[in-house]
């Protein structure tokens, strides 16, 4: 199954094929270099579908989980966003994607990776350790107005203790930043070193009892009085022997 991915007029489209194998027939159709998927969304009917691996990962490079990829399915052409991807714990090979389909007249919500850019003086001058908080911004938008990334200039951070929260970025007119404003990106602290403690030999103190013992309490022996009292109750009883 040849297919691929292609530009029309801007858009990235890539064909798919309806997909009619399913349960253990999937390594078999893996085995083909074919990718099973499904195309699901808001009020449309779920649909079975199979991609060829390598125009898959040619259209997610360019795309990733943001930008509109067309799937060109028989004689429809669906816009959709690449949603998940299922990969094998151990080989990490593609087992499954999910497309969700949009309708490119309404708004969506989804999350937008963030993309540092610049250097932070307080880092490379001054010793601090630069913390990334959030990898993700959540993000409200009509499809085509979805940014690739949401990029944080990390220059602006000058002071250990300075950070960059959602309240600090640019108003963008095509989409909004659903996170609180308080909601930490990034932030600069102060490096802290292990502290190192020198080993000491202790010396054990023996404990001197300077009270005297109350009346008819009982008072613990030495090990010297037991062995000198074991003694004398020994040679007693040779004597009685005698």
């Amino acid at each position: 199954m040849k297919k691929s991915a292609k530009m029309s007029d801007g858009k990235t489209i890539l064909d798919v094929t309806p997909r009619i194998m399913f349960g253990k027939k999937l390594k078999q159709l893996r085995r083909e270099n074919v990718i099973p998927a499904n195309i699901f969304g808001s009020g449309f009917v779920s649909k079975s579908i199979s991609v060829a691996i390598p125009e898959f990962l040619r259209t997610y490079k360019k795309v990733k989980e943001t930008g509109i990829v067309y799937l060109q399915l028989e004689k429809d052409e669906i816009p959709t966003l690449i949603k998940s991807i299922q990969k094998h714990p151990v080989n990490s090979q593609i087992l499954h994607v999910d497309f969700r389909k949009v309708d490119l007249t309404v708004k969506i919500t989804t999350e937008v990776p963030i993309r540092l850019t610049g250097t932070s003086e307080a880092v490379t001058q001054k010793g601090g350790v630069l913390l990334t908080l959030s990898e993700r911004l959540l993000v409200e938008a009509l499809p085509q107005d979805i940014p690739q990334n949401i990029e944080v200039d990390i220059s602006i951070l000058k002071e250990i203790g300075q950070e960059i929260k959602v309240k600090d970025f640019k108003v963008s007119q095509k989409y909004i930043i659903k996170d609180e404003g308080e909601k930490t990106i990034v932030s600069v602290t102060a490096h802290k070193e292990e502290s190192v403690i020198a080993e000491t030999t202790a010396t054990a103190t023996p404990e001197v009892i300077t009270a005297k013992p109350e009346e008819g309490a009982e008072v613990a022996a030495t090990p010297d009085e037991t062995e000198k009292k074991g003694a004398v109750v020994e040679k007693t009883e040779k004597e009685v022997k005698k």
